[in-house]
């Protein structure tokens, strides 16, 4: 199976999309097809034994629009810029020939309907001449779509006034073809102009690419295109300079504003052995680093390709605009003709009375604000999401994320920090907590474990100066013996303690209570004395209690998962504020517990991306919580680029969001639709003698565009 991704012209309203998306999936070998109106592309999965892109490429011209292989990037200013043309020469064309038609009406000037007839033609078929292409190709597909309402309104009040004109019967309406025309070009421009904004976040994502690096080769710094970095490179960055690639630092240290990829706003500090990301900025220190990933294997380069599928991805909710759209544009035809004969064979109205009429309806009736109501408000959403180090991978995530009732969330890397810190140093006798820190740091420095670790950590911040130690002996699962000048230690649990014999009955309480606090209590003995306590525990994040709380004031149940045992998990869950323990869970069967809370609801599974792979797939929502790693990004239908829990309630809140924002637009559009309608048909006539102007049923076609469009906008103001 292959993906490709085709840029697509020529689109309009939902039923453009529409009609190429159903052409796409009843071609042989696709086995998905999404069309999207606001990035005007189309994403295609394809066997690629039973159809190439360039078969693809013509069923979309076959419909009648253009398409060709995707430039990966979204030309709204080209768009705009070839329809603000357009909308200028229309200008100068329209406004005569409206002054014309709408001034000298009862006073006439010599030749004054030629003169409109001359002026209204360049309108009609240079201006509009794509519509006419796109509408003629519509109907070769057995398809109609937006540009055939315009063009069969204005060529009909184009057509009877030239009619009018030759035979001398009836009024001319040139100016009201012209117009409406110039009126659908401007509602397009602004529409092309707004679509750009909702997509600006990608926009901003590929300018934060570097252009250059410096990089060492044959001993020499030279200065290279970022497209010639290879793996391996050796390349020196300089204070204010972006970094080129992702790699891992070799020599010096710095900090490094990482806020356009992460969203964190503090620098982080960085030194030999640290992996750097490509496109943050190095705010202080010079540093060496080797390059690990160049070219699309970058974070930032799969940030953007998430936030593109994530785009050109649907909505389950966008299924209901799709399908109205389908049957949307026969319907006005049909309205239209109906409303026709109606005003003039049934009421026995004038020809010209009639034909407005249902030119307004054809004109009024456009989808485009359905077909934009959804995807504007996602690529919105899922752009701010972006900004904030939020990468949400589709429309399907972004609708499910509001639902969640329960969130899952793993212990280790997500509630706690993931590395072991020294909570507790309990000094016995005479000796000092420095002391006590000295012989722990020094015995420990020649080992592996994760405590060791954590302990030799906290020696280092103290800025202890270590011992030379002998006859060092791991003992596994139990602790560590060594010799520091003539005195024997014994460092590890009461297990160790107990072997050899000795006594821990004194400071049972101590250890009791913080074990009873989940911390590891790690007893430092003196031949046989004890001479200290040192307590070892995976902290918590200082956000976790914030987020938490803030999760159960949204109504949703909040669980903590782990492989710890019970007296550990509860201890951590009572720090974080989650009242509902899972401990003692193994990876394999976390997605099990997942399927137990799915029959309440639906579930977020939060989690590191690495070890939760199966509960992440299992839940309805799988968020991972990583840094932007390469497994995170592939296991999570959401991915928070910052180790960060309070973005798990901007993630739900940023969904909430959106949705709200799409049921608006969806409202509205509807709304819309189903009052102009009517109107324009010359319903109010026989009340109120209301008749609908072709002209301010353009515009209000246009405005309601961008309306949506605007209303997706003010997402942007939303704070997380």
């Amino acid at each position: 199976m292959k993906k490709t991704i085709l840029d697509v012209k020529g689109m309009h309203c939902a039923s453009c999309s529409t009609v190429i998306n159903r052409a796409l999936d009843k071609t042989e070998g696709v086995t998905k097809a999404n069309v999207n109106l606001t990035t005007h592309k189309a994403t295609v999965e394809y066997d690629h034994n039973k159809i190439d892109t360039k078969g693809l490429i013509n069923v979309i011209k076959n419909k009648g629009y253009e398409a060709s292989e995707s430039s990966n990037v979204m030309d709204h200013d080209h768009e705009h810029t070839s329809l603000r043309k357009n909308f200028y020469i229309s200008l100068i064309f329209s406004i005569p020939v409206f002054i014309l038609g709408m001034f000298f009406m009862k006073n006439p000037i010599p030749f004054q309907d030629y003169i409109m007839w001359v002026l209204a033609t360049p309108v009609q078929f240079f201006i509009a001449g794509s519509m006419y292409k796109s509408a003629f190709n519509a109907l070769k597909g057995k398809t109609a779509n937006m540009d055939t309402l315009v063009v069969m309104g204005t060529s009909a009040a184009y057509f009877y006034s030239v009619f009018a004109v030759l035979t001398g019967l009836g009024y001319v309406y040139f100016e009201a073809s012209a117009v409406l025309i110039t009126i659908v070009i401007f509602g397009r421009m602004l529409e092309a102009k707004a679509r750009g904004k909702t997509s600006e976040a990608i926009g901003k994502l590929i300018g934060l690419k570097p252009k250059t690096a410096t990089v060492v080769r044959k001993g020499k710094e030279i200065k290279i295109k970022i497209d010639d970095v290879k793996v391996g490179d050796i390349i020196i960055v300089k204070p204010g300079e972006k970094i080129p690639v992702d790699g891992k630092i070799i020599e010096g240290n710095s900090s490094i504003d990482e806020s356009m990829v992460t969203g964190e706003s503090i620098p982080i500090e960085k030194k030999k052995n640290d992996l750097v990301i490509g496109a943050t900025i190095n705010k202080h220190g010079t540093f060496k680093f080797k390059a690990t990933k160049v070219g699309a294997n970058t974070t930032l380069a799969q940030i953007i390709k998430l936030v593109e599928d994530a785009q050109g991805n649907k909505a389950p909710i966008q299924r209901f605009a799709d399908t109205v759209s389908m049957y949307f544009v026969p319907a006005v035809l049909a309205i239209a003709i109906t409303t026709f004969i109606v005003w003039y064979v049934v009421v026995g109205s004038a020809f010209d009375f009639a034909l407005i009429a249902s030119v307004a309806v054809l004109v009024i009736a456009c989808p485009c604000a359905l077909g934009l109501a959804t995807p504007t408000a996602i690529m919105v959403g899922t752009g701010k999401g972006a900004n904030k180090g939020i990468l949400i991978k589709g429309g399907e995530a972004l609708e499910t994320a509001h639902k969640i009732k329960s969130v899952v969330l793993d212990k280790t890397g997500t509630v706690t920090k993931g590395q072991p810190e020294v909570t507790d140093l309990v000094n016995v006798g005479k000796t000092t907590k420095k002391q006590l820190l000295t012989i722990a740091g020094s015995i420990e420095k020649g080992s592996e474990h994760s405590l060791a670790e954590a302990i030799v950590a906290k020696a280092k911040k103290e800025k202890i100066k270590f011992k030379k130690v002998k006859a060092f002996k791991a003992i596994p699962g139990k602790g560590i013996s060594a010799s520091i000048g003539t005195k024997k230690y014994r460092f590890g649990n009461a297990k160790l303690m107990k072997e050899n014999k000795v006594n821990i009955s004194k400071h049972r309480n101590v250890i009791q209570k913080m074990e009873n606090e989940g911390k590891t209590v790690m007893v430092l003995a003196e031949n046989k004395r004890i001479i200290g306590l040192i307590g070892v525990m995976d902290t918590i994040k200082e956000t976790s209690p914030l987020a938490v709380k803030e999760l159960q004031k949204m109504k949703i149940k909040v669980y903590l998962i782990t492989g710890d045992n019970e007296r550990t998990a509860k201890a951590i869950a009572k720090q974080a504020g989650i009242n509902h323990v899972f401990a003692e869970v193994l990876p394999k069967d976390k997605a099990n517990y997942v399927k137990k809370l799915q029959k309440e609801g639906k579930v977020a599974m939060v989690g590191d991306g690495i070890n939760d792979a199966p509960a992440l797939a299992q839940a309805d929502i799988g968020i991972a919580m990583g840094s932007g790693t390469d497994v995170a990004m592939e296991t999570g239908d959401i991915v928070l680029m910052k180790d960060d829990l309070a973005d798990v309630v901007k993630s739900l809140r940023l969904s909430k969001m959106t949705m709200s924002k799409i049921r608006q637009n969806m409202f509205w559009a509807l709304f819309y639709n189903t009052l102009g309608i009517p109107v324009a048909a010359g319903l109010l006539y026989p009340v109120t003698g209301w008749l609908l102007n072709p002209m301010l049923a353009g515009a209000a076609m246009g405005l309601s565009s961008v309306s949506v469009v605007s209303n997706s906008l003010l997402l942007k103001l939303k704070r997380l």
